[in-house]
């Protein structure tokens, strides 16, 4: 069975609300959009070509498809170590609003129940789904235990507010760590397991 490995950028202080740019998404009266980009490095982009060539396909929620659909097909050549494997591999799109047929190539709008689409994706013979932004549906698969990993890239920055990849409610979630890096900015990566990929 394949895992469902979610990719993050997130602050220290939980935030991944308009990491790219200054109005990705300005909901709640957001300010701080394009925050993530002043702790890129060589270490961090080579482990993000890492984690989107190394996929079988990805998971989307609405905003991160339609962020992606609008920017990836067009993308400059030198994007193109992305762009390739984003517009050609397959792509699930999670949403209540978005209507088959999509018009980004690969993409597959799920349909039914979001937990049965997973796992039946989740069974499917081939490499590891990337679930990529989209912190809606981490927080809806994590609630399901159908997230096997989570990739977090932590900045050095606490901005105060916005949007956190863990809300509030819920129990305890346990999570192991099985690897860790420092980028030259300070940004730490690293890779935890969740209870539904822990030994015992």
């Amino acid at each position: 069975m394949r895992k469902v490995i979610a990719n993050e950028w997130m602050t220290l202080d939980g935030v991944v609300q308009a990491p790219s740019y200054p109005d990705e998404d300005t909901t709640g009266g957001f300010r701080h959009g394009g925050w993530h980009a002043r702790y890129f490095d060589d270490v961090s982009m080579n482990w993000v070509i890492e984690n989107v060539r190394g996929a079988g396909g990805y998971l989307l929620g609405r905003g991160t498809y339609e962020i992606f659909a609008a920017h990836w097909p067009a993308a400059p050549q030198e994007q193109q170590v992305l762009a390739e494997p984003l517009n050609t591999l397959p792509k699930y799109v999670a949403s209540t609003t978005l209507r088959a047929p999509l018009g980004w190539s690969n993409s597959t709008l799920l349909s039914g129940d979001l937990g049965t689409a997973v796992r039946a994706l989740k069974a499917e013979p081939g490499r590891d789904l990337h679930l990529i932004g989209s912190p809606g549906l981490v927080r809806s698969l994590l609630a399901l235990g159908l997230v096997d990993e989570l990739r977090l890239m932590i900045d050095p920055l606490v901005l105060g507010g916005g949007k956190r990849l863990f809300g509030d409610g819920g129990g305890p979630s346990p999570l192991r760590l099985v690897g860790s890096r420092l980028t030259g900015t300070g940004a730490i990566i690293a890779t935890y397991a969740t209870a539904a990929d822990s030994p015992g």
